[in-house]
């Protein structure tokens, strides 16, 4: 009867909007279930998107409804396989909004994220439907659950705890005020800094994601400072595009919320159920990294000041004049060439993107049995996407990925994976495997010359596809814990472990060849990248913890009553003992991360989840690193378990013991 009614519902919907069937409410009849992009026209989502939401309404109303003793799976698992149609569209529309916006877009966005806060509001704030949640929740002792049930059933009662379900009924009309303004805030903090990156383009004539490597070539001090000014700025500008007044609306909302709950700022909210637990743990961890990191940092600026004096006394400097933060990057990469006979021209040559990303795949082949080839017919939200299918060594689907690594105005900066579709089990038992993209803002190739990547661009796709291989590998049955649905701060260990192999001389010797000759990359030259890899490492270790103390110390806050923006960061900066030659890698007037990307009292995750990574590959080390056996245990107790077990119990069956916090320390040479 409920089915009757929705696809009635959806006749309904697409009659009214006068056009074509609307694909969100038909079959997909398309290569291993891929969205039919092309047929899908911006008219389509909000009515989709409506019918998803009287479609997930339905389904929580029968389980509701439902008379029989409420059991795991007439209400836990109902409820995590509910919202098939909202699934869909948001799987497009929120992975769209972050490659292809467009001025309608960004409405239907904006239109979409309310309602769907509402809709999550609705949900948990329903007394009844917590009532049956609960009323599983006091008897999982005696219903004879697997780990993974137990996982799915626990994650489910906290989030209605988390949201507020134990309010009076004024909190809980205020909680939803909060949060339906938090998620608009969210999305119009990422459309003002899209509009600062593009700007940024526009006045120094080469993109965000190019300014590592436009730094360390620009000779012109005046036009590296003009750039560094323009590029650590965005967002406080105050004029149209500031992001200033958005950032303490959303802070003031996120305080407010975590003291409804009982806590007294969010960083305690936020990280009650990660792997850190508490604020005090993080804070600890993060000083004793930035002790040693800026340490590192300090001799780096000694290593550089001496090139700088020379450069005085050649006249190309003026006299007088000390390592400011817009000559790091020039001026480091000036020390990798003398200290290291290592420069970036030589090595990009033999970096063209398909090579690599071929490195990457063969990488996880030799490692994982699995294999990839193209999907020729697979349909497109963009020109430059491309498609492959993912098979295992038996031949079964293990899943689509999606490739889409060059930048365009239209999309957001940085790379990143996401799930269009998640892998999980149907109610029937049917296997659902995942769709899962990895997206990258790499140098575009030009008339004459193919994608070359810096070292950088490489370690960057080996990075987000370790997070693909997290998806596309997942072997649970509730989308509740299936995949990368892991706490915060162990999300980033499959995505920095598979780093490691980057560099490594059997990989570098499978992808690495020049775009023009073929020719592997010499031994020579591997060396020297080798020898380089720690090179720098104190500016890069300073920079990260340094946005993760900044992260911190705005998230631990209890009030932003008078506060200013710039003097609270300048003071955390002086607080943290950051020196004046490093800024954090993210300042907060850009700090899409927490303001936008669900890193909020987060962004430690990756220096966190680099102990683990640091420590497992100790392990590959010890065994080989391309060791089979090795690499399956990790397959089978990281890779494939999403969150079905709590996280540290994953590591200790992978690795036999406890994580060894020093690791981090060893392999980025500062201990």
């Amino acid at each position: 009867m409920k089915r009757i009614f929705i696809f009635a519902l959806a006749a309904m919907l697409m009659t009214s909007c006068n056009h074509k069937d609307n694909p969100f409410l038909t079959q997909w009849d398309t290569p291993y279930g891929i969205p039919p992009f092309e047929q899908i026209e911006e008219a389509d989502y909000l009515p989709a998107l409506e019918a998803g939401i009287e479609q997930q309404k339905a389904e929580i109303e029968a389980i509701i409804a439902n008379e029989e003793e409420p059991s795991f799976d007439n209400v836990i698992a109902a409820f995590d396989r509910s919202g098939d149609i909202l699934s869909k569209v948001c799987g497009v529309l929120f992975n769209i909004e972050e490659t292809d916006i467009t001025p309608g877009l960004e409405k239907i966005v904006e239109e979409a994220t309310v309602k769907t806060s509402e809709l999550e509001n609705e949900i948990y704030f329903n007394a009844d439907l917590f009532a049956k949640v609960k009323a599983v929740y006091d008897r999982k002792a005696e219903l004879g659950l697997n780990r993974e049930q137990e996982m799915v059933l626990d994650k489910i009662y906290r989030a209605f705890e988390q949201n507020g379900i134990g309010l009076d009924e004024a909190g809980q009309a205020r909680m939803k005020e909060i949060n339906t303004e938090l998620s608009t805030l969210s999305v119009k903090f990422g459309n003002l800094i899209l509009k600062e990156n593009n700007a940024f383009k526009d006045q120094m004539g080469f993109s965000i994601s190019e300014y590592p490597e436009q730094m360390a070539s620009i000779s012109d001090r005046a036009l590296r400072e003009k750039a560094f000014k323009a590029y650590s700025s965005r967002g406080n500008h105050n004029d149209s595009t500031d992001t200033k007044a958005t950032i303490l609306r959303i802070l003031q909302l996120k305080i407010e919320r975590a003291k409804l709950l009982g806590y007294n700022n969010p960083a305690e909210q936020i990280l009650n159920d990660k792997m850190a637990h508490d604020p005090q743990t993080v804070d600890a961890f993060l000083a004793n990294i930035m002790k040693y990191a800026v340490a590192q940092a300090k001799k780096e600026v000694v290593a550089m000041q001496k090139v700088m004096d020379e450069d005085i006394a050649a006249g190309k400097v003026e006299a007088g004049a000390k390592i400011e933060p817009w000559d790091w990057f020039y001026y480091a990469e000036k020390v990798r060439k003398a200290e290291y006979d290592l420069d970036e021209e030589q090595v990009k040559p033999y970096f063209q993107m398909e090579n690599v990303r071929q490195g990457v795949f063969n990488t996880a082949s030799k490692l994982y049995g699995i294999s990839f080839e193209p999907v020729a017919d697979a349909p497109k939200y963009n020109p430059e996407m491309e498609a492959f299918k993912v098979s295992d060594a038996d031949g079964s689907l293990i899943g689509i990925l999606l490739t889409d690594y060059f930048p365009r105005e239209s999309k957001r900066g940085g790379a990143w994976m996401n799930n269009v579709r998640e892998q999980y089990v149907t109610a029937d038992g049917q296997m659902v495997r995942p769709v899962i993209v990895n997206v990258g803002n790499l140098n575009k190739p030009t008339a004459d010359k193919p994608s070359l990547l810096s070292i950088d661009n490489v370690e960057t796709m080996f990075h987000e596809f370790g997070h693909a291989l997290h998806g596309l590998l997942s072997q649970c049955t509730y989308m509740t814990v299936s995949g990368t649905n892991v706490a915060r701060d162990f999300v980033e260990l499959p995505s920095q472990i598979n780093e490691n192999w980057a560099f490594q001389k059997e990989t570098l010797a499978d992808f690495a060849r020049h775009y023009q000759t073929g020719e592997v990359i010499p031994d020579e030259l591997v060396d020297k990248i080798i020898a380089a890899g720690n090179f720098n490492q104190g500016f890069t270790t300073t920079e990260l913890c340094a946005a993760s103390i900044l992260d911190m110390k705005w998230h631990e806050l209890e009030s932003v009553e008078g506060i200013d923006i710039e003097e609270f960061e300048k003071k955390a900066c002086q607080e943290m003992g950051l020196i004046d030659e490093i800024i954090p890698r993210y300042r907060t007037t850009y700090f899409n991360h927490i303001f936008n990307s669900g890193y909020s009292a987060g962004y430690y995750s990756y220096l966190w989840a680099e102990v683990l990574d640091k420590d497992a590959f100790e392990l590959f080390k010890e065994k080989g690193v391309f060791d089979r056996e090795t690499a399956m245990k990790f397959r089978h107790c990281i890779l494939e378990k999403g969150g079905s077990e709590e996280p540290m119990v994953l590591y200790r069956q992978f690795r036999g013991a406890d994580p060894d916090p020093d690791a981090l320390l060893r392999a980025r040479g500062l201990k």
